[in-house]
């Protein structure tokens, strides 16, 4: 069996740094996804994204395949993986549901992956993994080790100020590096 494990984070650079230490201790890159708030995304064309792996992420594994999609009530943002395939999908009209959608589909609960998107949406980065039973230890300390968003406190916060479900009809969230 496997599950779906994934965890939010204040910057690009630490979901950066997550991926990395997934993939040395052996993670397949097929199985783990990055969504990120990069400020080069803020600031490029979601049509000219050449080489931006490259230069946001290294030249080898998952981040070589770093691509600009243009997410609806979210905006550009890089994204590796199978969950950017699926938003790519979403964004050329032949997948519906975009990043709730991708996460509910991999197994997250609708709870969860409207706070992830919301997350991202208000300029975190995540990283989702979808690991074998005898593997989700490992990569939730990994995970956890690089010191995620604590959910619950983040969603009480969100809460407190009227946020009940992520709307991608929702203008994009301008973050704090803009």
């Amino acid at each position: 069996m496997t599950q779906t494990i994934t965890r939010s984070y204040e910057d690009y650079e630490t979901a950066r740094r997550v991926v990395g230490e997934l993939e040395a201790a052996g993670v397949a890159t097929a199985d783990i996804s990055l969504i990120g708030r990069h400020k080069d995304a803020e600031d490029s064309n979601a049509g000219e994204d050449a080489g931006l792996g490259a230069a946001l992420g290294g030249a080898a594994g998952l981040l070589a395949g770093l691509g600009l999609v243009a997410i609806p009530g979210i905006g550009p943002v890089v994204a590796a993986g199978w969950i950017a395939s699926t938003l790519a999908g979403a964004a050329a009209g032949s997948v519906a549901g975009g990043v709730v959608g991708a996460l509910t589909s991999a197994g997250e609960d609708s709870d969860s992956a409207n706070y992830y998107a919301e997350s991202v949406r208000r300029g975190a980065s995540l990283v989702s993994v979808r690991a074998a039973d005898e593997q989700a230890a490992a990569v939730e300390a990994i995970m956890d080790g690089a010191m995620p968003i604590d959910r619950v406190s983040r969603l009480a916060e969100y809460r407190q100020a009227g946020w009940s479900r992520f709307d991608d009809t929702a203008a994009p969230y301008r973050s704090s590096f803009m």
